[in-house]
């Protein structure tokens, strides 16, 4: 099971699956925090895994507004 996530959340859109791995790495390294090799994240702080987490969504959601604010949205 190494490199696979127990998480029971599903991605809305699968393809996505790869970019969201590489932005995981590339905030990691930003952070300063080494992700485990094996994939198992158990030994991991949970400061870290916080942390990780939240500059993660932090991100996406500038993403997201750069593009909404990029478009003409209405609904």
């Amino acid at each position: 099971m190494a490199g696979q996530s127990r998480s029971s959340n599903s991605l809305v859109v699968p393809q996505a699956s790869a970019a969201l791995d590489q932005m995981k790495y590339e905030v990691a390294q930003e952070l300063g925090i080494q992700i485990p090799q094996d994939g198992y994240y158990g030994y991991m702080a949970t400061r870290d895994a916080g942390a990780l987490g939240g500059y993660i969504t932090r991100k996406l959601v500038q993403i997201a507004e750069q593009q909404l604010a990029g478009s003409n949205f209405t609904r």
